[in-house]
C-alpha cells in the first residue's frame, strides 16, 4: 500500500459511505469516485484495488449488504424495503446478491440469526488487536465433521448454522462445534470442515467423516469480545495476528496437522478459541 495514496482513497471512501443509498446513475461510478479522488479512471481503479483489495463496485456491494444486514435485527419492516433503499430494485435482485456474499438467503439469516462477515468502512489504520495467549498441551481426539473442500470459513459457518447442522449431529443436545482447517497443496486453498466432538455425535451423521487431531503442544488464542456483527471480522483480525505479530516473535513455528477453533453459537457470547499447532525452534537448533 503506497501512503502517498491513502489520503486520497479515504476521501473517496467518506464520499462513497454518504451516498451508499443513492443509486442514481454517475454518483458512484468510476469516474465519479476518480474525479474525487483526483486520478484518471484508470489509474483508480488500479490503486483502489492495491489500496482496499476489492474494486469499487464489490466495495460498495458488500458495504450495502452489510448495513441492510445491520438493520434487518433492529426494525421491523420487510428486509426487502430496507434492501430498497440501498439501490437494489428488486427482491430478487437482493436476494441473489446476498446469497452470493454469504452463500445462505436473507429469510435463513434472519431465522438462524447468525454472524455474518460484515464489511466496515475501509481505515488504513487499525488499533492492534491483542488476543488471550496460552499454552497447552492435548490429548488426541476426534471429531465428527461436515467437509466444505475449499470454500471461504465464513460461509461455510452460515450454512452449518442456517441448517441446525450442530443439534442434526448432536441429536439435539446443544455442544461446542469446531472449525477445522488444513491446507490443500493442490487446490491452494484452506480445507475447511465443521462439527462436533465424536463422543457427542448421537444423532444424523449422514455426509460426515471423522477427523483424528493429534495431541501435543498448542498456542491458543482467545478472540477479544465482539458483537454479533463485527464478530466475524474480529476473528479474521486474530488470524492474521497470529501468523503476522505473533508466531514470528514466538519461538515457535506452525507443527504439523490441524488448526481449529471453536464457537458454540447458541451462547451468543461472541468469542471463539483458535488453536495452532507448534514445534519448538530452540529445539530443532539443539538437535
Amino acid at each position: 500500500m503506497e501512503q502517498a495514496h491513502i489520503p486520497h482513497i479515504q476521501k473517496v471512501i467518506g464520499y462513497i459511505e454518504e451516498h451508499l443509498k443513492d443509486d442514481r446513475q454517475g454518483v458512484l461510478d468510476i469516474s465519479a469516485l476518480a474525479r474525487i479522488a483526483g486520478y484518471s479512471d484508470y489509474h483508480f481503479l488500479r490503486v483502489f484495488r492495491d489500496t482496499v483489495g476489492l474494486t469499487p463496485a464489490d466495495y460498495i456491494r458488500k458495504r450495502r449488504i452489510s448495513e441492510i444486514v445491520r438493520r434487518i435485527g433492529g426494525e421491523s419492516r420487510p428486509m426487502s424495503d430496507i434492501a430498497f433503499e440501498y439501490g437494489f430494485n428488486s427482491k430478487e435482485n437482493f436476494t441473489r446478491a446476498f446469497k452470493k456474499e454469504h452463500s445462505i438467503l436473507p429469510t435463513e439469516f434472519k431465522t438462524a440469526n447468525c454472524s455474518l462477515r460484515l464489511f466496515q468502512p475501509f481505515e488504513s489504520c487499525q488499533d492492534e488487536l491483542r488476543p488471550n495467549v496460552s499454552m497447552q498441551y492435548l490429548d488426541s481426539f476426534s471429531l465428527v465433521v461436515y467437509p466444505f473442500g475449499g470454500e471461504l470459513a465464513p460461509s461455510c459457518w452460515n450454512r452449518y448454522n442456517a441448517e441446525k447442522r450442530s443439534e442434526r449431529l448432536s441429536g439435539g443436545t446443544v455442544t461446542e462445534d469446531f472449525g477445522v482447517m488444513l491446507w490443500n497443496p493442490r487446490t491452494e486453498k484452506l480445507d475447511y470442515y465443521i462439527g462436533i466432538c465424536a463422543d457427542e455425535a448421537n444423532g444424523d451423521t449422514a455426509d460426515t467423516i471423522r477427523l483424528d487431531i493429534s495431541g501435543g503442544l498448542y498456542a491458543v488464542f482467545d478472540t477479544p469480545p465482539a458483537s454479533q456483527h463485527d464478530f466475524v471480522m474480529v476473528i479474521r483480525r486474530t488470524w492474521e495476528w497470529i501468523y503476522q505479530k505473533w508466531l514470528p516473535d514466538s519461538g515457535y513455528r506452525r507443527g504439523e496437522g490441524f488448526e481449529f477453533e471453536c464457537y458454540m453459537e447458541s451462547s451468543r457470547k461472541y468469542s471463539e478459541r483458535i488453536y495452532v499447532p507448534l514445534i519448538s525452534e530452540r529445539k530443532d537448533e539443539d538437535g
